[in-house]
């Protein structure tokens, strides 16, 4: 049986980050009386929701490349910058929240790890399709 522990692991903790950003999104809701459906009303609550949908975002593309690159390369290198991902996308939004002009660096660091995930996966798969 081949299994992938850490990048289960790694996972699980962006699965975390993202179940986090949304029960911020809910607090600041209440905190700001912010009625649903609405999205915007009190500056906090709009940097709570850009912060969730951000890492959602990015969310749906890094897990898959995530689990390619570790089916097809490796599951510690997968695992190691899917955290890398995972902790830039902590300090974005810690940063977003505190001063969204003081994102960048973590974005841009985020934006490497999930390029390199996917490069990464991208080689593990032409080098299996090259095999046939």
């Amino acid at each position: 049986m081949t299994t992938f522990p850490l990048t289960a692991l790694v996972t699980l903790c962006i699965c975390l980050l993202m179940l986090t950003t949304t029960a911020n999104v809910g607090r600041a809701r209440g905190g700001h009386n912010i009625q649903a459906p609405a999205v915007s009303g009190h500056e906090r609550f709009e940097r709570a929701y850009r912060v969730q949908m951000n890492t959602l975002e990015n969310a749906a593309i890094v897990l898959p490349v995530m689990w390619v690159n570790a089916g097809f390369i490796s599951d510690r290198g997968a695992a190691a910058l899917g955290a890398i991902w995972l902790v830039a996308r902590i300090w974005y939004a810690l940063a977003y929240l505190k001063e969204p002009t003081m994102r960048g660096p973590a974005f841009v660091l985020s934006m490497v790890a999930l390029t390199l995930l996917w490069l990464a996966a991208a080689f593990g798969v032409v080098r299996v399709l090259l095999r046939y």
